[in-house]
């Protein structure tokens, strides 16, 4: 018998006992009707109207140096090695061009959260930019400035002035959104405007390698170059997420940063124009079946804590290396990543009750956060500058580079700091980022650093490999 003949067949015995079942009664259509779960809402055309006046078209326009195959091979791979980002963002594919400046144009969404004209979008849509435009929903248009940006989560905030009638949108709450719930995502894909795509939360806690504080909610709703920044919105019209990022090679797939992580980064950049996390003081990986044997610890829950930062608040605190981290404030943590966002989500000063095992006996400890150390490591040494550039350096020594999460043998100079406004700062660069090469010339130290600067003639172009954390390396291009 072939199987289109049994497919036949059974789907002819189930009409008969369908038919049957409606017959004697077992089920009616009225029944079933009632039972069956509503799988697609009827339309989405009221929660567009709501959400559509609070979400903004952003123009941008930067100068950059051209571009081309340089930074194309040292674009960050979250994966490892030398291919492509499957994570892009939504600028589109990087164009060879000139070696000359030129104005670069960009475009990305964000929505509006009060009255006064704050607008919250990604940090790649504005950061670098010479000026950044505005188009309302009503087609009104507006200069806007930069109020605080976070690279490490890729949230901005901006404002414009003078706009009467602004509706906000409310946000909701990420954490309570379940997977498989509806979600629509409204934005600026290619430049069009207002444009609405509806989908479901494919998965919540997505880590795509773009920094520490990886925790995407993925989602299907169609979202694409020009989406960044804008909300991801659920069906009672309140956002809970920011669309973020998406995978080149896939479909339907794309990224969010989660509302209520964003909450407070918001509220920081705010008041205080940057944000300010809490330190402990540790170093940390997660707790392995074997790790979590070897220590005896229950449930595999749990950070296993690996070195102690004298000085720091951990250390103050009482607690050492081999300790198992199990809760924050009541609250368990299961991975490096979530206690990491814990104690950073902390203000500087606050104290929390941490949970650890040690010894198979559990004990907490009251730690009060510090600001964190990357920001102090950075602060707390001597640095060279070049005001040409608007950078200032220093070369990368072995205990801060434990501090900030590099390898101790790791070579290059670090940069502790970037004038706003500077070729530097125009070109992208950040505090933080390890310079290895100046024009594909590797520079170990302060010293070759400034031998390979001093051989580019003023004009030429200066070509910087930067390695940026966990995000991989790039390349920030300016000239002499």
């Amino acid at each position: 018998m072939s199987w289109s003949r049994i497919r036949t067949t059974s789907a002819g015995v189930f009409v008969f006992l369908v038919t049957f079942a409606f017959q004697a009664g077992i089920f009616t259509p009225e029944v079933a009707a009632a039972d069956a779960p509503r799988m697609v809402p009827e339309n989405f055309s009221h929660l567009a109207e709501v959400a559509k006046p609070a979400v903004v078209n952003i123009r941008t326009e930067k100068t950059v140096q051209g571009g081309g195959k340089v930074f194309r091979h040292f674009f960050g791979n979250p994966f490892g090695g030398r291919e492509r980002d499957p994570f892009r963002d939504f600028f589109g594919p990087f164009e060879e061009g000139p070696s000359k400046e030129f104005k670069q144009r960009s475009l990305g969404s964000g929505f509006i959260i009060d009255k006064e004209g704050f607008i919250v979008t990604n940090n790649h849509v504005v950061e670098g930019a010479d000026q950044i435009k505005v188009r309302l929903a009503d087609d009104q248009e507006y200069d806007a400035t930069v109020v605080g940006r976070d690279p490490k989560t890729d949230l901005a905030l901006i404002k414009i002035e003078g706009a009467k009638d602004l509706v906000p949108l409310p946000m909701g709450d990420s954490d309570a959104q379940e997977v498989g719930t509806w979600v629509v995502a409204i934005g600026s894909p290619f430049g069009l405007e207002q444009t609405v795509t509806a989908g479901i939360v494919s998965a919540k806690g997505r880590i795509i390698g773009s920094g520490p504080y990886d925790d995407f909610v993925q989602t299907d709703a169609s979202i694409n170059p020009g989406n960044s920044g804008g909300p991801l919105v659920n069906m009672n019209g309140e956002v809970i997420g920011i669309n973020t990022a998406i995978v080149a090679s896939g479909q339907g797939i794309g990224f969010a940063i989660p509302i209520n992580m964003a909450k407070d980064i918001i509220a920081q950049l705010k008041s205080k124009g940057e944000v300010t996390r809490g330190w402990m003081g540790v170093g940390i990986q997660d707790l392995t079946p074997e790790l979590a044997e070897y220590y005896k610890v229950k449930g595999e829950t749990g950070v296993l804590v690996t070195q102690i930062f004298e000085g720091d608040p951990a250390d103050k605190a009482g607690i050492k290396a081999n300790d198992i981290i199990t809760a924050v404030n009541g609250e368990p943590v299961t991975s490096s990543r979530e206690l990491s966002r814990r104690i950073a989500a902390l203000g500087v000063g606050q104290k929390a009750k941490i949970t650890i095992m040690r010894d198979g006996r559990e004990k907490t400890v009251t730690v009060e956060t510090a600001k964190r150390q990357e920001e102090q490591a950075l602060a707390s040494k001597e640095a060279e500058s070049d005001e040409k550039l608007g950078l200032s350096l220093q070369s990368l020594e072995p205990d801060m580079a434990a501090r900030l999460g590099y390898d101790e043998a790791e070579k290059g100079v670090l940069v502790t700091g970037v004038e706003s406004g500077s070729k530097a700062d125009k070109a992208g660069v950040q505090q933080g980022d390890l310079v290895k090469e100046i024009n594909r010339k590797p520079v170990a130290g302060m010293e070759e650093f400034r031998k390979q600067l001093n051989q580019v003639k003023k004009g030429d172009p200066i070509m910087l490999l930067l390695k940026r954390g966990q995000s991989g390396f790039i390349v920030a291009k300016m000239t002499r």
